[in-house]
């Protein structure tokens, strides 16, 4: 879509529209496509990669630009950055029907990738497929959220499929090695954080290798560097505990 904007003589292309009704008036930004979602989900940083044009619009199309009276009295500021801010935090994206279709099975794909990724059967140890786990979020009937992040939504994909398959995060492999004199102590907070215990030697220091599920790595991380003071060490052996093979449904 290439659209003309008279006030400004700035032809913009390649424009993805997004709309806020604010103080019974409509405000639209002109944005670069693909960079909306990158934005709302924090993989894009910078505001001038986002935004054609710092101009808040009331119609983007038309080359209408919002007059100055108007967006103070409905956001109680004059300060464009901010108010484009607010509108791309906000505001609805204006997709066709067919591009937000596209978009929305892109998503789903990719949902279903990282859960495949991070995720096995319990019981096997063997992660599923990708085309298993998008069946599985058929099942269920699993709606995708367009403002929302893949990565947010598998999480929450995988709790929802706890309910009908076997899944759960792939567990870590760790090997940590405690001081002597920290090792007992230290033994007993740790364990609500490990999953099963693959080999204990305890001689001049307390050597683990374990399971963990990997939500758990940062704090168990932490508790062992604060209360050894530094002198104990964690060693990620493997990032996924997984057997040969992929995982079938019947």
């Amino acid at each position: 879509m290439s659209i003309f904007t008279p006030t400004n003589q700035i032809r913009l292309t390649n424009v993805a529209v997004v709309r806020m009704k604010k103080g019974g008036k409509r405000f639209e930004i002109a944005c670069y496509k693909n960079k909306v979602m990158s934005w709302r989900s924090g993989a894009e940083k910078d505001l001038d990669e986002v935004l054609q044009t710092h101009t808040v619009f009331t119609n983007v199309s038309k080359g209408q630009v919002a007059k100055k009276d108007d967006l103070s009295k409905s956001f109680g500021t004059d300060d464009l950055t901010d108010i484009c801010k607010q509108i791309l935090a906000k505001g609805e994206l204006q997709v066709s029907d067919k591009e937000r279709q596209t978009q929305l099975e892109q998503m789903f794909r990719d949902i279903a990738t990282i859960v495949a990724e991070k995720c096995v059967n319990p019981e096997t140890k063997r992660p599923y497929t990708v085309s298993l786990i998008e069946r599985a979020m058929k099942d269920i009937h699993y709606s995708v959220k367009a403002n929302k992040s893949t990565k947010q939504q598998a999480l929450d994909v995988i709790r929802q499929l706890k309910e009908s398959i076997q899944i759960q995060r792939a567990h870590m492999r760790l090997r940590f090695v405690l001081p002597a004199k920290d090792g007992k102590r230290l033994k007993e907070k740790l364990r609500p954080l490990l999953k099963v215990v693959e080999s204990e030697d305890f001689d001049e220091q307390l050597e683990m290798v374990c399971l963990i599920d990997p939500g758990c790595f940062r704090e168990l991380d932490e508790l062992i560097r604060c209360e050894t003071k530094g002198k104990g060490s964690v060693e990620v052996l493997s990032l996924k505990d997984v057997e040969e093979g992929d995982e079938r449904l019947e």
